[in-house]
């Protein structure tokens, strides 16, 4: 009996097309497939009929009756003929018999008291071993079949689905704990970016203190490569068409491109950065001694997304990304790998996020055509990511046939604060560019020799992780990453002039400080100051005017007490590098 939880949900999936036909025994059923965290089933209703999120609770209750009876799952292999004449009046299933058909795979399904679905499985012996309070449903969509336009729009009936009620549960105070943290409101709040429907969707405008976080990232980036041997690069946005016909792209991203139309040849506004990276390396006569070569640059890439699909800052159309790439011989791979790797952990670290992260170390599948590469570099590459891990202490797997054509790779995978997975930094080694751009150095025979590229992201794309950072953090970023760091808080009139006195001070220090001396009450403006998550405040009254010191609170700590202008730059100082 195989009862991981994808068994579970996909099981889970049957019993909700169960509970939705005994509501509309006509419903047409396409696909329902589990999900990472539950499960859905598409229907098309028959007419005058459909369900609403008013039916759910009545659709878990029959789902639990199914649950109840202990219906066993039982597998059943179909001819062609009988799966026909089964599924006769269901054109998604036939349209499905007849590619397995074509394919020569086995058509099989599943029997559940008296529902049949086509099916390949697996499933848990019996709606029994499924925990009554361990699933609900989550919501209804529209979905064209296979996600084609030109297909029916069926109802996406999703749910949710845990081994147990307490791990639900979990999960659904983690959602309501992620709406609070939704990036896109927190980003509205706190004045962080403006999406314009002028400027067009998935074209994010980043405001001054969005601009503020953007910057501190980046410096950062820049800050652990470059005593690590890296150069900066700089290229433009588009490039002739031609460049990614040799590198590949214009085929790999067919309409998401943006193409251009100049004067006299044609553009595209640039996918990837990498085929530029490549010129460049071309460019130069580089000897084995020159190797490795290692470039960077925080560059925007465009690709035309679905706009159903854009949202924020974590779903763009112009990708910033902290692109590396490092052009080496395949004996360096190893030690290039771990130089990266300890950007990766210094980085992640500064964040908080090394805690429960993994590595995903995908190398070729058995399919060994599928890849570009002779057996020698891949089985070189694939050992030396593999090694590198090890070194440096990774808590890795290695996945079969998950590696990309061009090369193995490594996928860094961090929890943020409430528990969700992200796929951040990357290390990829590639075969295919410096092939198809017929790059090489001179190696100590006097003969050319073909690099090895590794394509590199630390922080992916960077409005992706301000996205990311801002939920977070929950919009209270750390000090040195706050766009402002210190509000100052004058009581009252006669603490003006020496309260814009020690803003200036605090700005010439490198702080950034606001003064607000609003006609408002001081109660008013630290709450300001605190829905703002501004990390300190200071108080300006009688005292402080008269001692030429400030009195300074905390949104963590409260109220820490009268300091001197010294100990005040002291502690900002301190906390104003990143990792503090």
């Amino acid at each position: 009996m195989n009862n991981d939880m994808g068994t579970v949900r996909h099981s889970l999936a049957h019993i909700l097309a169960m509970a939705i036909l005994k509501r509309d025994p006509n419903a047409i059923l396409g696909t329902g497939p589990a999900t990472e965290d539950g499960f859905f089933y598409d229907i098309l209703f028959s007419e005058g009929k459909g369900i609403s999120p008013e039916d759910f609770k009545s659709i878990i209750d029959d789902m639990r009756s199914i649950v109840k009876q202990k219906l066993p799952f039982v597998k059943k292999t179909l001819s062609g003929e009988e799966a026909r004449e089964r599924f006769a009046n269901n054109p998604f299933k036939l349209e499905i018999i007849t590619e397995a058909e074509a394919r020569g795979e086995e058509i099989t399904a599943f029997e559940t008291g008296e529902f049949v679905d086509l099916c390949a499985g697996p499933h848990v012996a019996n709606t029994g071993d499924i925990d009554l309070l361990s699933f609900s449903l989550k919501g209804l969509a529209g979905a064209y079949w296979r996600g084609d336009e030109k297909n029916p729009m069926l109802v996406r009936i999703s749910g949710y689905a845990f081994a147990s009620k307490a791990e639900l549960v979990a999960h659904l105070a983690m959602l309501e704990e992620a709406k609070k943290r939704d990036h896109r409101k927190l980003g509205k709040e706190l004045n962080l970016f403006t999406v314009s429907p002028l400027v067009g969707a998935g074209l994010p405008l980043l405001q001054p203190k969005g601009m503020i976080i953007r910057q501190k990232i980046e410096e950062l980036l820049w800050k652990l490569h470059e005593d690590k041997g890296y150069s900066r690069v700089w290229t433009p946005h588009i490039a002739k068409e031609e460049l990614y016909i040799a590198s590949g792209h214009a085929a790999k991203f067919g309409d998401e491109l943006f193409r251009v139309q100049g004067k006299d040849e044609k553009f595209i506004m640039k996918p990837m950065n990498c085929p530029h990276h490549m010129q460049i390396f071309a460019d130069n006569r580089f000897s084995y001694r020159d190797m490795p070569v290692r470039y960077f640059e925080p560059a925007t890439v465009y690709r035309d997304e679905k706009s159903g699909q854009l949202g924020g800052l974590t779903r763009v159309r112009a990708i910033t990304q902290d692109d590396g790439h490092l052009f080496c011989r395949v004996s360096q791979i190893r030690d290039e790998v771990s130089t990266i790797v300890s950007v990766i952990r210094e980085f992640y670290t500064i964040f908080g996020l090394m805690d429960g992260y993994w590595v995903s170390l995908s190398v070729r599948g058995e399919d060994k055509e599928k890849y570009l590469g002779s057996d020698k570099a891949w089985n070189a590459a694939e050992a030396a990511l593999e090694e590198a891990a090890k070194k440096n202490g990774l808590n890795y797997r290695r996945v079969e046939g998950e590696a990309a054509f061009y090369g193995p790779k490594l996928d860094f995978m961090f929890k943020d604060a409430i528990g969700r997975e992200w796929q951040l930094a990357t290390i990829q080694c590639d075969f295919n560019l410096p092939e198809r751009f017929d790059l090489s150095f001179t190696n100590e025979a006097g003969a050319a020799e073909r690099p090895v590229v590794i394509h590199r992201a630390i922080s992916g794309s960077i409005e992706r992780f301000m996205g990311i950072m801002i939920e977070h953090y929950a919009g209270a970023f750390p000090f040195w990453l706050s766009p402002v760091q210190v509000d100052v808080l004058p009581i009252g009139e006669a603490h003006q002039s020496y309260g814009a006195e020690v803003t200036t001070f605090l700005k010439k220090a490198g702080i950034r400080a606001e003064l607000h001396a609003e006609n408002e009450s001081l109660g008013k403006r630290i709450r300001n100051a605190k829905v703002g998550k501004i990390p300190y405040f200071i108080v300006i009254g009688d005292s402080e005017v008269a001692n030429k010191t400030v009195t300074l609170e905390s949104r963590a700590d409260g109220k820490i007490g009268e300091l001197s202008h010294d100990d005040l730059i002291s502690r900002f100082s301190a906390e104003n590098n990143p990792g503090t």
